[in-house]
This record gives structure tokens, sequence and C-alpha cells, in this order.
């Protein structure tokens, strides 16, 4: 039988952070003041094979989705809800891509950077969303603007969960490489 590689617990420390941020959700909070973009961002900075930075981040969204959707939001659904929304998940996936692009070398600046970028990418891609599937909003550049003022009140909170959690994530996991060496080889692109 072969023994775990340094890799494969640095695989498994990420995704227990990425699964235990992504229960925060869970945690009375403001609206869109939550740890979506810090675990969009540190996956797509510290998996060295990407389909992890996507498929890790994504489980933990979607289990994190079930639990809220089936609990918190079921007076909003008949029966049990196994999806998302597409527009979360289309902006989720948007951050991923720009954390990817901005996080080849993890700096605290550039994961600034790669939070307020990515803060405003998720605010554009998701309110289109909602504009394109909303009866509320008419299908002009008129109503997409009305979309976009209507959301945001809700930007400076997805502003504020994108610093906090990314902060958190990326501080939280370059105080655990000191711990615990095996963490310590970069896996950045």
């Amino acid at each position: 039988m072969n023994q775990p590689t340094k890799e494969t617990y640095r695989i498994l420390f990420m995704t227990l952070i990425i699964m235990v941020a992504a229960m925060a959700r869970l945690i009375p909070h403001s609206w869109n003041f939550t740890p979506l973009g810090g675990i969009a961002l540190f996956g797509a900075a510290y998996f060295k094979r990407k389909y992890f930075a996507f498929l890790i981040p994504f489980v933990a969204l979607w289990l994190s989705d079930l639990v809220l959707n089936n609990t918190v939001y079921a007076q909003y659904y008949s029966g049990f809800y196994w999806g998302g929304h597409p527009g979360t998940w289309l902006g989720f996936t948007a951050v991923i891509l720009l954390g990817m692009l901005m996080l080849r070398s993890i700096t605290a600046g550039s994961v600034l950077a790669a939070a307020v970028t990515g803060s405003v990418s998720f605010f554009l891609v998701s309110n289109f969303m909602v504009w394109l599937g909303s009866p509320v909003y008419p299908e002009t550049f008129s109503g997409l603007l009305a979309a976009y003022m209507a959301g945001l009140p809700f930007f400076w909170k997805t502003l504020a969960g994108f610093l906090l959690y990314s902060g958190v994530l990326f501080g939280g996991y370059e105080i655990a490489k000191v711990r615990f060496p095996f963490l310590a080889t970069d896996l950045a692109n």
C-alpha cells in the first residue's frame, strides 16, 4: 500500500479549510457577507491541479447551498431542492478564473487586488443573471442598469466578505505553513 504524499496532505488540508469556511455561510450574517469569494480565490491560488481549484470550492458551495436552501430558504421551494443559483455559480466561476490569473504570485497586494476585482466581477455577473432571468426588469439597457442599481447596496457587503474571508483564508494558510512544514511547498501556478 502506498503512503500518502505531502501533496495529498496539502490537498486534504486545503479541502478542510475550504469546507470549514463554506460552513460559515450557515452562521447568521448580513446579506452577501459570505466566504464564497475568499474560497474561490484561495482554491484558485493554492491548488496545483487546477481541476481541484474548481471541484473543491464548487463542492463546498453546493453542500452549503443544499443546507441553506433546504433549511433557511425551504419556504421558497417545494420539496427538497438539489440545485443552486445560476448567477451565483457563474459569478463563482468568474472569480476562480480571475484568481488563477491574478494570484500566480501570492502576496498581500495581489490577494487584496484579486479580492476587490473578484467582488466587482461577481457583482457584475450575478446581477446580470438576475436581470436576464427576472420578470421584474425589462430586457433593455435601462432594465440592466436598474438591476445593477438595485444590487448596489449588496455590493458593499460582498466586497467586505471578499476582503475579510480572503484575509482569513490566505493569512491563516500562511500561518499554518509555519506550523506545518508539509504545507510550505508553493502550490501556486
